[in-house]
């Protein structure tokens, strides 16, 4: 029988168990949700990076395992990009190389104490500076950080509050960096136990310090998800559809009514009586109705995805343009040279057009919230700049009627958790199809989620907190530390490098000679 070393020396089967290690972490978000399983999924990632017979071979580890993560997290958009999620992946998985060489560098053979020190703070930060660079919108934004997975873990999302899903991240990849040496190196487990009760005696003082947002009241918010409404017409059909739900939250003293994005296809503008029917159901309710306009717009050119507020009299005044765009979905990066994406899949045909300000509403109530659409939840800054500016509470509009029969509903509704926990304000999650969620401002869930296959309204008792927490505080700490440290190890290797040249010794080199310097031969 081949010991795995052996096996692994085919270039074809390691890369396959490279791709395979690095898709391990998807089991540890929704569905499936096995939050603890993120804390041992990137072992076998690490360990394989560790056994690699060279630096370039541990980056080409480190390569193909990150095209498996994010191929593994993304899976749901295959069936709309095809193989462009490949490509995608591929790309981005890039990102990893650098990672799998620190990880060789720091864990290959016996690592001292001080190399597995070191390599808890070195490669946690490594992939935290992997995150940060994939969270820019324009390479797709940050969908599956490893933090996220731990969004109904109460002591997590105390942490959250700390240091926003940063921190998270940081913890979750030192545990398993900690793990794969007490697995693989006996001579070290001494050190990696060490580093396991120092990362926690720190994430306990974290959590005994970090400060409970203070509850001040309640409001009453509805949630109206029309569920699945196609074929032609269906605009028209999902407008009806929205109305009739509405309708029936007439005396149940609701405070705000929030749709789903993509609620209303038509400008309101242009359409208004629309605008009176919503305005009418306004009144009816005797609340605000935040809706979302998915169209061209009537005063200037292109389709805008906008929250607008409407009261009784109608329209506010108040609205906010989406700013960060779905790569792919909702705009093509670079349309010149990657149209050819519209061919293959479900591409956006037509970029649509990005808002350029947050924004802070006022409802009728005195109440001020703060509207996201689609995956701006996953921008964790999006929402802090949202609690900084005076939101009470954090809305999201969102769809995801494409991916239906996929884990992504799920986890796009746990990321709303997150938020909350960060910002210590509560997160009202509506959308179209499912799945609808609200958290408190702790980030426990308030009420029970709305599945897929629900069409349905809800009404949810949020409470809300005063205080700021120190992520709004601080902001993304965690990120900025993490850079110096990869910073401080820039430096000192390259110092190193520099005293290892000085001190090398100088290659023996005979003197040159002319050819009347020329030694003459024997016997002559």
């Amino acid at each position: 029988m081949k010991r795995p070393d052996q096996w692994l020396a085919s270039p074809w089967r390691r890369g396959i168990t490279a791709v395979l290690a690095g898709a391990l972490p998807v089991f540890a978000f929704p569905a499936p949700s096995w939050w603890w399983f993120a804390y041992i999924a990137l072992v076998p990632w690490i360990l394989l990076a560790r056994s690699a017979p060279t630096g370039r071979r541990a980056a080409f580890d480190g390569w193909l395992g990150g095209l498996g993560f994010m191929l593994a997290v993304h899976h749901w958009l295959l069936p709309s990009l095809h193989v462009f999620t490949v490509v995608i992946a591929a790309l981005l998985g890039a990102l990893w190389a650098p990672w799998g060489w620190l990880v060789r560098r720091f864990l290959a053979g016996v690592p001292s104490a001080g190399r597995v020190g070191a390599a808890l703070v070195v490669l946690s930060s490594g992939w935290l500076v992997v995150e940060l660079a994939r969270s820019w919108q324009g390479l797709g934004g940050p969908w599956g950080l490893l933090g996220s997975s731990q969004w109904q873990v109460e002591p997590a999302l105390r942490l959250a509050s700390v240091g926003g899903v940063w921190l998270l991240s940081f913890l979750v990849v030192a545990v398993n960096v900690a793990v794969a040496v007490l697995v693989a190196v006996r001579e070290s487990r001494r050190p990696a136990v060490a580093g396991l009760l120092a990362t926690a005696a720190a994430t306990s003082a974290a959590w005994v310090w970090s400060p409970r947002p203070d509850v001040d009241g309640r409001v009453r918010i509805a949630v109206v998800q029309p569920g699945i409404v196609d074929g032609l017409g269906s605009p028209a059909k999902r407008f009806a559809r929205e109305e009739a739900l509405t309708r029936t939250l007439a005396g149940q003293h609701v405070n705000l009514v929030v749709w789903g994005e993509s609620s209303v296809g038509f400008d309101l503008a242009h359409r208004p009586d629309l605008a009176n029917r919503i305005a009418a159901l306004s009144r009816l309710t005797g609340a605000d109705i935040l809706v979302n306009v998915d169209a061209r717009r009537s005063d200037r050119p292109g389709i805008y995805k906008s929250s607008v507020l409407v009261g009784p009299q109608g329209p506010t005044g108040d609205r906010y343009d989406k700013m960060r765009l779905v790569p792919f979905g909702e705009y093509v990066p670079a349309r010149s040279l990657l149209g050819w994406a519209t061919s293959v899949g479900k591409a956006a045909g037509e970029n649509r057009r990005r808002g350029s300000e947050q924004v802070v509403m006022n409802v009728g109530h005195g109440l001020r919230i703060g509207p996201m659409v689609c995956f701006e939840t996953a921008f964790p800054d999006m929402s802090r700049h949202l609690a900084q500016d005076g939101a009470e509470v954090l809305l999201a509009q969102s769809s995801t009627s494409t991916f239906q029969k996929s884990w992504a509903p799920e986890q796009h509704a746990s990321l709303a958790a997150l938020r909350a926990a960060e910002t210590g304000r509560p997160m009202v999650h509506a959308t179209l199809t499912g799945v609808s969620a609200v958290y408190g401002p702790s980030g426990e869930r308030i009420g029970s989620w709305l599945g897929t296959d629900a069409s349905t309204t809800m009404v949810y008792e949020v409470p809300l907190a005063r205080g700021v927490t120190p992520y709004v505080r601080f902001g993304d700490w965690p990120v900025h530390a993490a850079l110096l440290v990869l910073g401080a190890l820039c430096a000192t290797e390259g110092a190193r490098a520099i005293r290892a040249r000085r001190h090398a010794p100088q290659p023996h080199v005979p003197p040159a000679r002319t050819v009347r310097e020329s030694p003459a031969r024997h016997g002559h």
